[in-house]
């Protein structure tokens, strides 16, 4: 990087992450690490120039309180968006209390979440009083909420810990953007999501997610956003995830549940409200059938194809043009009766909306000069019992360059993984931030030392069958050696249960009493509390436990990753911006498919080694990171763990005590 003129706020930075510094007494733990203080004295930079700056930072850095320490000192308004609820929650109530009261920064902070996050007191007086409920549990978590709403001061339902997060009585409890009425609203005064938003507007430092910042993004496309235009600072965390968030955004997507839930509602409101009207069974039962046709144009099971994978002469689109004339027959309906009450001029609107999504599902055709990046995919997703119309930008990139022009603020992008062996390109290009400058901090962990990366040999081709097979015989010894302690990470739901079959029977058979925790089973949460109080258990999961999980300590010592984690091939999204990539001359492979696998591969490997004192191995089951020439660009991306093909390193690595580990080198990795 050169030198660098000093910053005008690099002595107050050393000063507080400094042996002496106010941080210290404030977390018993904390020691003065370099790259934390560089990369802390580079955002006060990007801060004071209100510029951009993207901050790859290793594990162990410390990059939050390197953030937090500039933003609350001199970011002025500024926007926290990270990852996840549950990061959300820790910023809030953890990290921003203890930095703001080292620093004694007299800084207001609000946390916001999206709509679904706080209990609505019109739905819940409809919902006690309708008293229409399925199932004992859902009359239990009733009571519960009932009370929790007159000692709550926020509403946020994640300070209800009795109530499980995946409860089905909180969709009749909380509103959406469709069924919310807005100032009409009795409890508009005392509405919790409007109370998160006033506070939101008027504190120094908001807490929210990337998916409610995008939605507050869309809302300002349209004129309404309320958070980005006072802003002089964003920050984002865990910014690897922006693109996927993004896409997904302004995307737009419509399903055939959400005709036979509208028809559900109309029929219960007509007959409530309109009995002397249609015959309202028969007005709905043909849009229901309409909408079960059109999903019966596809095979049973999972199916994803773009529309240009439908053949012309696809029953798919007579049974769509149906669908919509069904409900254009609806929405007549509706509007003969919709001033007999509130909720069938709801019903209404919500037709017309359907009916408007279901029509703009199809290709415009391109007025002038081709636009780059304007351009959607459009697809379809076949489910059990739902068919869902997708239509995804192939490139956000002028979707956030826009957001990003304008109003001079400063843009802050960190995470641990951001670049493909200290390459930003394929990040950057993605948010269309040419450029832009871009730093990597080292973990200060000693790699070498605390972990081994292995990969073990004579190992199949992945798309071999019995290739997770022969992964659990490979693994089985490696599990024994470490005493469970394990995250078996694999790429595919359908691994995870093969995977979680295999051990059960191989544990019971080889009378190894490790705990079995399998995704799906439990909450994550409660999956991830229960593999940590039992110290060596074995946690079998997918994409959902490859990042943003913090195990410290010895309860986990061992990452067995099962595949490469390369997109599936049949993704229509992915498919159609490979082809214009290729259009440009660009290899689709090497400039986005690897560099995407590159960075969920570490958001994966760093699961293992979180704390100075932990060790661990990396067990990655790949035999392609050897055998294609690709390899070596994703092995070298990895922290720079000691190497080995050979198992009786590993177990041995294992039986060593703490801190007397032999270095060695082995095997041609």
């Amino acid at each position: 990087m050169g030198t660098q003129a000093p910053g005008k706020y690099d002595e107050e930075v050393d000063r507080i992450f400094g042996a002496g510094g106010p941080l210290a007494p404030a977390v018993g733990t904390f020691r003065p690490r370099q790259s934390q203080t560089e990369m802390a004295k580079a955002i006060a930079d990007a801060i004071g120039k209100q510029g951009t700056l993207i901050a790859e930072a290793g594990t162990g850095t410390g990059k939050t309180f390197a953030y937090l320490v500039p933003a609350l000192l001199w970011g002025g308004k500024t926007i926290v968006s990270t990852g996840t609820k549950n990061l959300q929650d820790q910023l809030f109530s953890r990290d921003i209390p203890t930095v703001r009261n080292a620093l004694r920064a007299p800084v207001s902070v609000a946390l916001l979440k999206g709509r679904s996050n706080y209990v609505c007191h019109y739905n819940l007086e409809r919902t006690l009083s309708n008293g229409r409920l399925t199932s004992r549990d859902d009359v239990g978590h009733l009571r519960e909420i009932s009370r929790f709403m007159k000692m709550t001061n926020s509403g946020d339902k994640a300070e209800l810990t009795k109530v499980p997060e995946t409860a089905s009585v909180w969709n009749l409890v909380t509103s959406t953007r469709e069924n919310c009425v807005g100032q009409e609203c009795q409890y508009y005064q005392d509405c919790f999501v409007m109370k998160a938003r006033r506070e939101a507007q008027q504190a120094d430092v908001v807490v929210v997610n990337h998916h409610v910042f995008f939605a507050d993004v869309a809302l300002k496309e349209g004129g309404m956003g309320e958070l980005l235009p006072a802003a002089n600072t964003i920050i984002f965390d865990e910014a690897h995830q922006l693109p996927e968030v993004a896409t997904m955004f302004f995307g737009t997507s419509v399903s055939t549940s959400q005709v036979l839930e509208l028809c559900r509602d109309v029929l219960a409101e007509g007959l409530a409200h309109a009995r002397g009207g249609p015959d309202w069974a028969k007005t709905v039962m043909v849009v229901e059938k309409a909408a079960r046709d059109l999903r019966l144009t596809f095979p049973e099971g999972s199916t994803r194809l773009s529309l240009p994978q439908l053949p012309p002469s696809s029953d798919f689109f007579p049974a769509l043009a149906k669908l919509k004339e069904e409900l254009e027959g609806l929405v007549d309906v509706l509007e003969e009766n919709a001033e007999r009450a509130e909720t069938l001029e709801q019903c209404r609107v919500r037709a017309v909306e359907l009916l408007e999504q279901y029509k703009s599902w199809k290709s415009e055709p391109k007025k002038g000069k081709e636009v780059e990046g304007d351009d959607a995919v459009l697809w379809v997703e076949a489910f059990a019992s739902a068919l869902q119309l997708h239509k995804t930008p192939l490139s956000i990139a002028p979707i956030f360059a826009g957001q990003r022009a304008g109003t001079p603020r400063s843009w802050i992008f960190t995470s641990a993984t951001l670049a493909v062996k200290n390459d930003f390109k394929h990040f950057s290009a993605q948010l269309g931030m040419t450029g832009e400058p871009a730093v990597s901090w080292p973990s200060p962990f000693d790699y070498q030392q605390q972990g081994i990366l292995y990969v073990p040999t004579g190992l199949p081709e992945p798309n071999t069958m019995g290739y997770t097979d022969a992964v659990v015989d490979m693994a089985l010894p490696v599990i024994e050696a470490a005493g469970g302690r394990c995250f078996f990470l694999c790429t595919t739901l359908r691994a995870v249960n093969r995977v979680a079959e295999r051990l059960r029977t191989e544990f019971a058979e080889r009378g190894l009493e490790f705990p079995l925790f399998v995704q799906g089973e439990r909450g994550r949460t409660e999956l991830l509390n229960s593999f940590r109080t039992a110290g060596n258990a074995v946690l079998v999961g997918s994409q959902s436990f490859w990042e943003g999980i913090d195990v410290r300590g010895e309860a986990l010592s061992l990452v067995i990753i099962d595949k490469l984690p390369f997109a599936p091939p049949d993704d229509p999204v992915l498919a159609a911006r490979i082809e214009v990539m290729e259009k440009k001359g660009m290899n689709g492979f090497v400039h986005h498919t690897l560099p995407e696998a590159i960075i969920n591969l570490k958001q994966g490997a760093g699961r293992l080694i979180r704390d100075v004192e932990d060790r661990g191995v990396l067990m990655l089951c790949d035999p392609r990171v050897i055998s294609k020439p690709y390899g070596r660009r994703i092995w070298q991306s990895l922290p720079p763990f000691r190497r080995t093909r050979v198992q009786s390193d590993v177990i041995d690595f294992f039986k060593q005590p703490q801190g007397s580990e032999p270095g060695s080198d082995s095997q041609g990795l």
